[in-house]
């Protein structure tokens, strides 16, 4: 390892390469590795010119560091409660030199919007924890335990959070699992930011989807967009000609 990567890299860590813009990222596999469901909502998620975006339990980093590459956003900023991640996530900022593009800021999604000023993001992400409390295996490891259920924030947590810190007609962006849609669209709704852009996505094109792309505005109108579903692999498992672009890739 060169003296650069020392320099950012603790022990148990790894540099993973994103292939785009040259930039990289920090990871540990002992703690959480983003996955697919981070980069499909850095491609669902716009940030147009002047705008700044608010990433929710950004773990890592990935969505702020994505999102700056694939749009023309002014400003991202990322919000993590667990003090590990959001280390390496600023580390991974500083080997990027996004210091001027990216914030990480550690804090409880719970008080974001007392952590931040209200009305002042005009996009949010957030790739939340899907599991109910105990719904599904317990990890014994905490940090993606807590990734992956509801035991630092819920659904609620993240909503009522996001409808205080966009600004008016500001957008919210999300990745969740299908079998909670019925309580996203609700929700999302009665928090006032209405649910205006869908995508599911499935395995295989014969296969349920396992996953859900929704795009939410504060303060919209009712009326949704289905979009054409996105389908992962071929038959032949090798990825789709979407998602080789998606990821930056060719066939």
């Amino acid at each position: 390892m060169d003296q650069l990567k020392k320099a950012y890299i603790k022990e148990g860590e790894r540099l993973d390469d994103l292939q785009i813009k040259g930039y990289q990222i920090i990871q540990n596999p002992g703690r959480f590795c983003f996955g697919m469901d981070a980069v499909l909502l850095s491609s669902f998620a716009k940030v147009k010119k002047h705008e700044c975006a608010l990433d929710l339990g950004t773990g890592t980093g990935i969505l702020p560091i994505l999102l700056a590459a694939k749009n023309e956003g002014e400003h991202y900023t990322g919000l993590e409660i667990q003090k590990e991640s959001a280390d390496m996530a600023h580390r991974s900022v500083v080997y990027n030199g996004l210091e001027e593009k990216i914030d990480v800021v550690t804090g409880d999604i719970r008080e974001a919007s007392v952590i931040f000023k209200k009305g002042s993001f005009q996009v949010i992400t957030v790739n939340p924890p899907y599991m109910i409390g105990e719904h599904g295996l317990k990890n014994e490891n905490e940090a993606i335990y807590v990734a992956r259920h509801e035991i630092l924030c819920t659904l609620d947590d993240v909503l009522r959070e996001s409808a205080k810190l966009l600004a008016p007609k500001g957008r919210f962006y999300m990745v969740h699992r299908p079998f909670r849609l019925p309580e996203i669209l609700t929700k999302m709704s009665a928090y006032g930011i209405e649910p205006k852009r869908m995508r599911l996505v499935h395995p295989y094109i014969d296969k349920e989807p396992n996953m859900v792309l929704v795009e939410g505005l504060r303060g919209g109108n009712p009326r949704m967009k289905v979009e054409p579903p996105l389908i992962v692999y071929q038959k032949e498992n090798g990825y789709t000609a979407e998602l080789l672009q998606i990821y930056n890739r060719t066939s």
